[in-house]
Formats: C-alpha cells, structure tokens, sequence
C-alpha cells in the first residue's frame, strides 16, 4: 500500500518577518510556531484556523537585496466569506488589490477574485466564498 501524500506547506523568503507577519495576519493566518535555523535564518510558520502551518515564512538574516521571485512563480488562493467587508478591513490596513474584483473570463455569475501583493511582492488570490 502506497503512502498518503499531502501537501503540507508553502515556503516564501521574506525580507521583514514582521511586516510580512502583519500582511499575513490581516488575511487571517495566524503565527503558529517560530523556529530559529541556528544564528542564519528563522522560520515563522503560519496557518488559517484550525487547518495547521500550511504558510512558511523564511527570514535569513543576512539578506538585506529584495529576493527574485522569478517569472514561474504564480500565486497562492484564499478563500473569503465576506468579500466585501474583507476588502474594506484590508484597506484600512492599506492593503489594496492590484485591481477591482473580477468574475474570470468575463463571466456574469460566480465568484469574484482578486489580487493582493504580500510585502515582498507574492501575489495572494482571494476568492469569494460561495459567489
């Protein structure tokens, strides 16, 4: 019998753990456990409530040039109850979507989505819940 696979988290390095903590928090992740990787890095794993540290953020010390995302990296999905309220609570934390909320592919129905960027400029899906 095979093994249960599961994905269990997603690793970004991040400039400034707290301000990247503080944009995390406001999507709702909360800080699950920090672990120091001796006197070089520390991991700060985060998770939405009840699901685990499925977010690692990865702060190596010595780092002060923005990391390069890359042009294969995409994005990560969040769903959202309250699509509104949660733009509305995010903009009074200054965080903005790239652009106003959007059906995919012109569509009339369904959910709406949109793009944040996290402050080392990770793009962040947030997906209405139920649209």
């Amino acid at each position: 019998m095979e093994a249960a696979l599961e994905l269990i988290h997603t690793c970004y390095r991040v400039l400034d753990p707290e301000r990247s903590v503080a944009f995390y928090e406001a999507l709702g992740f909360e800080v699950v456990h920090r672990m120091p990787i001796g006197d070089d890095a520390t991991n700060i794993f985060m998770g939405l409530p009840d699901d685990g540290a499925r977010l690692e953020l990865t702060h190596n010390h010595d780092q002060t040039e923005p990391y390069e995302i890359g042009n294969g990296y995409g994005h990560i999905a969040v769903t959202v109850e309250d699509f509104e309220s949660t733009l509305s609570r995010l903009a009074g934390q200054g965080i903005e979507p790239e652009k106003p909320p959007y059906r995919p592919g012109g569509r009339t129905e369904g959910s709406l989505i949109c793009f944040v960027q996290d402050p080392d400029g990770y793009r962040v899906e947030l997906i209405e819940l139920g649209g």
